[in-house]
Formats: C-alpha cells, sequence, structure tokens
C-alpha cells in the first residue's frame, strides 16, 4: 500500500539531493526535477508567487541578473516531519547593483508528494 506522505527520510535526501544540485549550479535543472506545479515561493514576508512557470522565470531573472558568481556555502540542513530547512551564504556581484554582495539566506521548503510545494526565503543583503 502506497502513501502520498514522505518519511523524513526521504525529504532529507531530496533536500541534500536539491541543496548539492544548487551548490552545482544546476539551479534551474533542480527546479524542473524538485518543484511541484503549483510550487508557491516567497521572500521574507512579500506575497508569494504561486506556479511553476511565474516562478521558473523569477529564477530565470534572477540567475541572469548575476555578473560574477563568487561563490556558495551549505552551512546546514535540517528536516522535520514535511518541512526542510537550509542555511545559505552567498557571494554575488549583480549586474548593474550596488557592486560584491555578500547574503546569508534561509531557505524553507514544505514537501509534498516528494517536491517542494511551498519555498520561503529569509534573508538580508549587505555590501
Amino acid at each position: 500500500m502506497s502513501t502520498a506522505t514522505q518519511t523524513p527520510t526521504n525529504i532529507a535526501k531530496l533536500d541534500h539531493e536539491l541543496n548539492q544540485a544548487i551548490l552545482s549550479g544546476d539551479i534551474l535543472n533542480a527546479f524542473e526535477k524538485y518543484y511541484a506545479n503549483d510550487v508557491a515561493m516567497q521572500e521574507n514576508d512579500s506575497e508569494a508567487f504561486t506556479g511553476k512557470e511565474v516562478n521558473r522565470k523569477r529564477e530565470q531573472d534572477f540567475i541572469n541578473s548575476v555578473e560574477q558568481f563568487h561563490g556558495a556555502k551549505l552551512l546546514g540542513e535540517a528536516v522535520n516531519g514535511d518541512v526542510s530547512f537550509s542555511e545559505w551564504e552567498y557571494d554575488i556581484t549583480f549586474k548593474g547593483g550596488p557592486g560584491r554582495v555578500k547574503m546569508q539566506q534561509v531557505s524553507s521548503r514544505r514537501w509534498k508528494n516528494g517536491q517542494v510545494a511551498h519555498e520561503r526565503f529569509y534573508y538580508k543583503a549587505s555590501h
């Protein structure tokens, strides 16, 4: 008998695979593989953007806004039920932006049927 809920072990494995894909720079392929068609994504306390198409475009726009990617570090990852958390450090220079930016970010993901159904980013950028 199959169940729609994922075990924390499966979610931990999926989340780890997703994080490794992000670290390797395979962001768009990871998005296609790990995110649900009706995914909702939001930044800090902004309103969520819903749907894979609109969020795919937002991911592509983010990638296109980067002039130089200096590095990323995955500081930690954890799973509690169907929720995973990842803590990141990014070092990026954006096109036409204020120069080099070091970002610290936490990503909170809610998983459903083996895919990310909701992702929220918590961050504050500094130069």
